[in-house]
């Protein structure tokens, strides 16, 4: 099983965010603890990809449309440090 590490304002921005935003967040983080940032590939909504520019080394995954998590993998200590949740603007 995975560590799945969230930034302090994940929680705050989760009260903002749509019901259907935050319950696909709620099924991601339950993919990764139990699989590993790599099972996501296995399903197309998330479209999970490397991140370049100057957010390279960070990956994101896409909770809508408009809304995508971004985060890392810590490999060494197998730990999903989640950044954020935003509207796609990076």
């Amino acid at each position: 099983m995975w560590h799945i590490r969230e930034h302090r304002d994940i929680e705050k921005t989760c009260r903002k965010l749509p019901d259907a935003v935050v319950k696909k967040y709620e099924l991601w983080k339950d993919i990764v603890f139990r699989h590993g940032p790599g099972k996501l590939k296995e399903f197309p909504g998330f479209h999970d990809e490397k991140l370049i520019g100057k957010r390279e080394g960070q990956r994101s995954s896409r909770l809508s449309l408009k809304y995508r998590v971004i985060y890392t993998v810590e490999k060494e200590i197998i730990t999903v440090l989640v950044l954020e949740i935003t509207p796609h603007e990076y």
